[in-house]
């Protein structure tokens, strides 16, 4: 059987053009030895897996090469280059840092520096994890780095740049390596899957790009899963199985019951999201992604910030023409604050459904809103009309009607010069007096709507730390007589939020059009109950239970500690 090698090494770069997302630095380095401006310390840092010992080593291979392509690449026929891929080479040095990280692996270091190359012009050690010296380690290092022989070249490779002393990145030309991006990650792995003979879709491959965060080792290690896994063939719904990774179609129907206002619909998928073992804090975080996905669809030119597969794109770019720009910026807000405050809510699924049933909400307030503003403009210019009436009953004769007219005459009829003229503004202003009344009157509500307006309530505390997380985990009663009733954990919890109670209260009687709502805050009586603490309360607390300890304590003239 033959051996297996992993794809990470299989298909590792060996010249700079094969290198993936790092054209600048590659570019640099290529120059670097064109122009013959070789420093003698480097320091390559960046995330993982995204190519810095493989650069170091392509850089270190082409520097020792005697007979350089046009293109400034490694020509591997040299004696040189043939040492270095059969790893024989004595001019090539790697070092783990993790695990020679001693002063003395150190110094042993600085002997073998004074070594000149056998084969070539220079000696290059790599270090890889150079973070992982001690500071003992860093300070025998520093001369050998400043000053080495002309022959030596260091490459420090580290992923965490702020453990590093400065005086050690003083004396480095320091490259930063940034993630490859998804596109980039997404090519090279068809690419890899076309060496190997293996069907794919794009946005499987999306999916697995996405899932390494920046990082192409990661990349080619799910892509190996995948196909242990899977067979000759990826496909999406594979890599979603294997990977654990949402499901897009799981957001798509989510919007669609959000601009639908179904909350029963909302709940039953939020649930099968859970039990299907995905995270709340990961749920709610792709939402905002999602989210945020929509309102770059909402613009051709911002649709380039769209990172997925043609054919999730195009779900996008359909469900993007049923939201408008105030939905989604009013959702992406409250999944934002959901995310911030998830760590410190005492039920978490419960803070996650509130969260829920607000962007159910928020397509309603967006209706509502145009609604308010077409009636507005519709007011206004019907107003126009009405407040030129003075006037235009000024400029024109007035003339007999029939007496038999009708009380109440149109807009149309007062241009015309009738002589009711002033019925109709008296009639007009009646009106508004009654919607007016109708306004201030105490409207009755539902629990549903209690529920809605304290879920607006509380974002009002976003900021508040404590307070905040308190009224997200209680849930408001209604009781007879438009009071409301808030059942409290402990005391503390009650005297917080007595003292701003009355601003609750002037909140929920705006919201809900009702000056006669009150709201009684009460302790639950399993954490009302106070344990006795000091010594006289145990010894009253014990005397409630059994009357003969005072007669104890007086036959014995005992006397409290």
């Amino acid at each position: 059987m033959e051996n297996f090698i992993v794809s990470a090494r299989k298909y590792r770069p060996a010249t700079f053009e094969t290198v993936v997302g790092q054209k600048s630095i590659t570019a640099t380095l290529k120059n670097a030895i064109k122009n013959n401006h070789l420093a003698h310390a480097y320091l390559f840092t960046g995330p993982r897996g995204v190519g810095k010992t493989t650069c170091a080593r392509i850089f270190a291979k082409t520097i020792n090469c005697k007979n350089l392509t046009p293109e400034l690449e490694a020509c591997n026929q040299c004696e040189s280059c043939l040492s270095f891929n059969e790893s024989r080479s004595y001019n090539i040095h790697e070092l783990d840092a993790a695990s020679n990280n001693s002063v003395e692996d150190i110094r042993n270091l600085t002997d073998q520096v004074r070594i000149p190359p056998q084969i070539g012009k220079y000696s290059i050690y790599i270090i890889d994890e150079v973070h992982m010296l001690s500071t003992a380690a860093f300070n025998a290092f520093l001369k050998t780095l400043e000053e080495p022989p002309k022959h030596a070249i260091f490459i420090l490779a580290t992923t965490e740049k702020h453990k590093i002393i400065p005086t050690i990145l003083s004396r480095c030309q320091i490259f930063d390596f940034n993630r490859i991006k998804l596109d980039d990650i997404a090519h090279h792995l068809a690419w890899v899957a076309q060496s190997e003979n293996i069907k794919t879709d794009s946005d499987a491959l999306n999916v697995i790009a996405q899932k390494a965060d920046g990082g192409l080792r990661d990349a080619l290690s799910y892509f190996d899963q995948i196909v242990s896994f899977s067979g000759s063939e990826i496909t999406y719904k594979n890599v979603i199985d294997n990977l654990n990774v949402l499901d897009y179609e799981y957001y798509f129907n989510l919007t669609e019951a959000f601009l639908q206002n179904d909350i029963s619909k909302v709940l039953l998928i939020f649930n099968e999201i859970l039990e299907k073992g995905f995270d709340g804090h990961h749920f709610i975080s792709g939402l905002s992604s999602h989210f945020r996905d929509l309102l770059v669809c909402l613009d051709e030119i911002t649709v380039q910030l769209l990172e997925v597969g043609e054919a999730t794109r195009q779900r996008y770019k359909e469900l993007s023409t049923k939201c408008n720009a105030d939905f989604l910026l009013k959702s992406l807000t409250i999944s934002n604050q959901c995310d911030i405050a998830y760590k410190a809510s005492r039920n978490q699924r419960l803070h996650i459904e509130l969260s829920l049933l607000q962007l159910c909400n928020v397509s309603r307030q967006v209706s509502k809103n145009d609604f308010s503003k077409s009636a507005e403009n519709i007011s206004a210019q019907q107003s126009k009309p009405v407040n030129n009436v003075a006037s235009i009953a000024q400029s024109q004769p007035v003339t007999a009607k029939p007496v038999n007219k009708p009380t109440t005459i149109s807009i149309k009829g007062a241009l015309k010069g009738d002589i009711q003229q002033s019925e109709q503004i008296a009639s007009t202003e009646k009106d508004v007096t009654n919607i007016d009344n109708n306004n201030k009157a105490d409207n009755s509500f539902t629990g549903e709507q209690l529920l809605e307006a304290w879920q607006s309530l509380t974002q009002q505390y976003i900021s508040s730390g404590r307070i905040y997380s308190t009224l997200v985990s209680q849930i408001p009663v209604l009781k007879e007589g438009y009071n409301i009733e808030l059942v409290l954990s402990n005391i503390t919890q009650k005297e917080k939020i007595d003292e701003i109670l009355q601003d609750l209260v002037n909140f929920l009687r705006s919201k809900l059009h009702n000056q006669k709502i009150c709201i009684n805050t009460v302790v639950s009586v399993k954490e009302n109950t106070k344990k006795p603490l000091t010594v006289g309360e145990r010894y009253n607390y014990l005397n409630e239970k059994n009357e003969n300890l005072t007669k104890l304590k007086q036959s014995f003239n005992l006397e409290f500690s």
